[in-house]
C-alpha cells in the first residue's frame, strides 16, 4: 500500500497578513480603520464642495475614532510593556526602591535647587535694585550740595563757577557726571536774586542735550529718579536729580548717565555686569505690539547706554539674570518699567548674604552657614550615593536568591531532583536554599522510597494472587454437600486460610484456620499450614489426631509470639456425620434444616487449645482437646468463620458480634449458599461503614442437600 502524500508544513504568516488580520479584528484596528476612512472622506468632501459645520462635525467623528485607538492602544502597550519589565522580581524591586527612595530624594533636591535658583535671581536683582537706588541717591546728594552752594551766589557768574566746582567733584567719582541750572518762571521762587536768562551748564552732556525747559509734571518738590529721554542716536537712561535752589527762580539737574566708567565701577562694587536695557514696550502683550505696529507707531528701540552705546551685548558676568527698575519718562513723567539684563556672580550673592566677619576667623556668620549647608550637601549626596548602592546591592542578593529558587523549582518541575542551589549568605533567604535543597533532597529519597514501596506492593500483589491460588476457588460440590467459602484479606496478603481436602468418595475434609498477625509472615505461616494440612489429612481420618500431630509440628517451628486457631471439621456422606474438632478458633454455628422442630442457631465450641504453643511437649494440648460428632440432616446449614467476620467494627468501635452472625444465618438459611455468602458480606460492610477493615474477613458455609 503506498504511503499517504505528505504535505509542507504550511509557511508562517506574513506581516501584511498579519497586520490585515489586525486591523480587521480587534477593537483597536477597527477603530484606526474607522477613524482613516472618516478623515479622507471629509478631506474628499472638504476639497470638493468646500468646509461646512456638517463636515467639520463628521471629521470630528473621526478624531474621536482615533484617539479612542490611541488611548486603547497606549493602554495595551503600557500593560504589556509593565507585564514584560516587571516580571523579574529583581526589575520589580529595583523600580519600587526608585520610586519610594530615589525619586522623592531627587524632588526634594529639585526642589530645593528651584528655591535657591529663585532666591538666586531675587537677591541679584534685589541687589542691582539697591545699587540704582543708592546711584539714583547720590545723584539727589550731588544736586542737593549744589543747590546749597548756589544759595550763596550772587552773580552769574559765581553761579557758573559754582556750578562748574561741584561738577568738577562730582566728576571725580562719575566722569560724565553733567549739570545744569534751567531758568524757571515764577512759579516755585516768586524773588530771584540773580536774574537768569538762559541755562548754564557744567560737564560734558555727551548722552543728551542739556534741558532747555522744566516739564509741566514737574513739581516744586525735588525729584531724584532714573529717567530716559530721546537722544539723536535713540533712548537714553540715566540717573537724574532735580532741586531748587533757594532765591533763585531755577532749578539745578544733575545727569549721572550710564556710560563705561559707571558700569565697570558697578561692576566692581557688586559683581554686576550691566547688559541691554529694554523700556516697557518690550514687556507688553503681542497682542498689544500687533495693535501698536497697525497703527504705524513707531516701536521704542533698546535703550543706549552712555553716549557710546556701552554695554549693549553683554559679554560675561557670570550668571544671566534680569531685573525691572522703574524709571521715569522726562518729558512726559510717565512712570515704567525698565527691563535690564545682567550677569552677576554667585561669590555675589554670596557676599551679600554673609554678613558681618567675625575678626578672628575672617569668616561672617552667613560664610559659616552656607559652609556647613555645603558639607551637609555634600554629606546627603554621599549618603544618597551609598543608600542606592545598597539598596541595589540588596535588591541583587534577593532576587539573585529567589532567581535560583525559581531555576531550582523549574529543575525540580522537570524531575532533576539533583540539582543544588548554592547557598551564598547565612540570612533568611540562605536558609530558605538550604531548606530547599533539603526538601529536593527527601523529595528524591521520597521517590526512591515511593519506587520501593511501589516495586514492594507490586510483589505483594503477586503474593497476594498466590495465596488466593492456594485456596479453593469458587464453590465445591460432591454428593447432598454443597461447600462455599470467601477469603478477604485486610492487607495485600493475610493469615486466614480455608481449604476442602477430598479424602475418599464419601469423605471430605473442612479446615478453616487463622494465624496471629496479619501480613506477610502470617501468609507464610498459612502456605506452611496448607502443605502440612495436605499432607496430615490423608493420614489421619479423625479430626483430633490430625490437629494433634499437627500441633506436635508446628509447636516446633512456629515463632513463640504466633500462634493459629483452626477448626477441621470431616463430612461423612455415608454415614451422615459431621465430626469436628476445635483448636481455640471461633465456634462454629450449626442451623438445623427443616426437618428439626425447632430451628435456632446453635454455637458448636468443643474444647481445645490454639496450635503451636510450646507447651509440657503439647500434653497440655491433647488433653484439652475434644471431639465432635454432629449429625447431618437435609437442609442443615454449617458456617465456619474467622474473628475478622464477628470483631468487624464500625466507627463507633462496636464489633458485628457472634450473635448477630448467627442470627443472620438463621434468618438466611433457606437461601442457597453464594446468596447466603453475599448477604453476611454485604450485611457486615454495612455495619462497618466507613471504618477501615483490621482484620481479615473468611468464611465457610457447608449446606446439606438431600443425601
Amino acid at each position: 500500500m503506498p504511503e499517504p502524500l505528505q504535505l509542507p508544513p504550511a509557511p508562517p504568516p506574513s506581516r501584511a497578513r498579519a497586520l490585515r488580520a489586525w486591523l480587521t479584528t480587534t477593537f483597536v484596528g477597527r477603530a484606526l480603520l474607522v477613524g482613516v476612512a472618516i478623515k479622507l472622506i471629509a478631506l474628499v468632501v472638504t476639497v470638493a464642495a468646500g468646509h461646512s459645520t456638517p463636515v467639520d462635525r463628521f471629521d470630528s467623528l473621526g478624531d474621536i475614532a482615533l484617539v479612542t485607538a490611541a488611548v486603547v492602544l497606549g493602554y495595551r502597550v503600557y500593560i504589556d510593556a509593565k507585564r514584560r519589565l516587571l516580571w523579574r522580581v529583581r526589575r520589580k524591586l529595583i523600580v519600587s526602591y526608585v520610586f519610594v527612595g530615589l525619586v522623592p530624594v531627587l524632588l526634594i533636591i529639585s526642589f530645593f535647587l528651584v528655591a535657591g535658583v529663585l532666591l538666586f535671581f531675587n537677591i541679584s536683582g534685589y541687589v542691582l535694585q539697591n545699587k540704582f537706588a543708592s546711584l539714583v541717591d547720590e545723584t539727589r546728594f550731588f544736586a542737593e550740595s549744589a543747590s546749597l552752594e548756589l544759595q550763596q551766589a550772587h552773580t552769574v557768574d559765581e553761579v557758573r563757577v559754582a556750578l562748574t566746582r561741584r561738577q568738577g567733584a562730582a566728576a571725580t567719582r562719575y566722569a560724565l557726571s553733567s549739570y545744569a541750572v534751567v531758568p524757571m518762571p515764577k512759579r516755585c521762587t516768586p524773588e530771584s536774586r540773580i536774574p537768569l536768562t538762559g541755562v548754564i551748564t557744567a560737564g560734558g552732556w555727551s548722552h543728551v542735550q542739556p534741558p532747555r525747559t522744566i516739564p509741566e509734571w514737574l513739581s516744586c518738590n525735588d525729584v531724584a529718579s532714573i529717567m530716559t529721554e530721546s537722544g539723536a542716536d535713540g533712548e537714553h537712561a540715566f540717573a537724574r536729580a532735580v532741586t531748587w535752589p533757594a532765591g533763585l527762580n531755577a532749578a539745578v539737574i544733575v545727569d549721572v548717565p550710564f556710560d563705561a566708567d559707571l558700569t565697570r565701577k558697578v561692576h566692581d562694587e557688586t559683581g554686576i555686569t550691566i547688559g541691554d536695557m529694554l523700556v516697557g514696550e518690550f514687556l507688553e502683550e503681542p497682542a498689544q505690539t500687533e495693535r501698536a505696529s497697525k497703527a504705524q507707531a513707531p516701536p521704542k528701540s533698546r535703550l543706549v547706554i552712555g553716549p557710546l552705546n556701552i554695554g549693549t551685548g553683554m559679554q560675561g558676568g557670570g550668571v544671566q539674570s534680569a531685573a525691572v527698575v522703574v524709571y521715569r519718562d522726562w518729558g512726559t513723567g510717565e512712570m515704567q518699567s525698565l527691563f535690564i539684563r545682567f550677569g552677576i556672580e554667585p561669590a555675589t550673592v554670596f557676599r551679600y548674604l554673609s554678613g558681618p566677619s567675625f575678626g578672628f576667623t575672617n569668616l561672617t556668620f552667613g560664610q559659616i552657614l552656607l559652609i556647613l549647608l555645603a558639607v551637609i550637601g555634600v554629606m546627603f549626596l554621599i549618603i544618597q550615593g551609598v543608600a542606592f548602592l545598597m539598596g541595589l546591592t540588596l535588591a541583587r542578593s534577593i532576587t539573585g536568591s529567589v532567581h535560583e529558587l525559581f531555576v531550582g523549582t523549574e529543575r525540580l518541575r522537570r524531575g532533576d531532583f539533583s540539582h543544588k542551589i548554592a547557598i551564598r549568605s547565612r540570612d533568611q533567604l540562605g536558609e530558605l536554599a538550604a531548606s530547599f535543597n533539603s526538601m529536593s533532597a527527601s523529595i528524591e529519597d521520597l521517590l526512591e522510597q515511593k519506587a520501593e514501596k511501589e516495586r514492594l506492593e507490586q510483589e505483594l500483589r503477586i503474593a497476594r494472587s498466590i495465596q488466593m491460588s492456594l485456596l479453593p476457588s469458587g464453590s465445591y460440590s460432591m454428593r447432598g454437600i454443597s461447600l462455599t467459602g470467601h477469603c478477604e484479606p485486610a492487607r495485600e496478603v493475610g493469615g486466614d486460610y480455608y481449604d476442602f481436602l477430598p479424602l475418599d468418595e464419601t469423605r471430605m475434609g473442612i479446615l478453616i484456620a487463622d494465624v496471629a498477625g496479619k501480613g506477610t509472615s502470617a501468609a507464610l505461616y498459612m502456605a506452611e499450614l496448607k502443605g502440612l494440612m495436605l499432607s496430615l489429612s490423608q493420614l489421619h481420618a479423625s479430626p483430633r489426631e490430625l490437629l494433634i500431630v499437627a500441633n506436635r509440628i508446628i509447636s516446633k517451628h512456629l515463632d513463640a509470639r504466633s500462634f493459629i486457631t483452626m477448626i477441621y471439621a470431616v463430612v461423612d456422606v455415608e454415614r451422615r456425620t459431621l465430626t469436628v474438632a476445635r483448636a481455640g478458633h471461633c465456634p462454629l454455628v450449626f442451623v438445623p434444616g427443616s426437618h428439626a422442630s425447632c430451628r435456632d442457631a446453635q454455637s458448636v465450641q468443643p474444647d481445645g487449645m490454639v496450635l503451636g504453643l510450646a507447651l509440657d511437649n503439647g500434653e497440655v494440648f491433647n488433653r484439652l482437646l475434644e471431639e465432635v460428632t454432629l449429625p447431618l440432616g437435609t437442609g442443615d446449614l454449617f458456617l465456619l468463620y474467622t474473628d475478622g467476620i464477628s470483631e468487624a467494627m464500625n466507627v463507633e468501635g462496636d464489633c458485628f458480634g457472634d450473635t448477630r452472625l448467627a442470627d443472620l444465618a438463621r434468618e438466611h438459611a433457606d437461601l442457597g449458599s453464594n446468596e447466603l455468602r453475599a448477604r453476611i458480606l454485604d450485611d457486615v460492610r454495612r455495619f462497618a461503614g466507613a471504618a477501615p477493615q483490621h482484620d481479615d474477613m473468611t468464611m465457610v458455609l457447608v449446606k446439606v442437600g438431600n443425601l
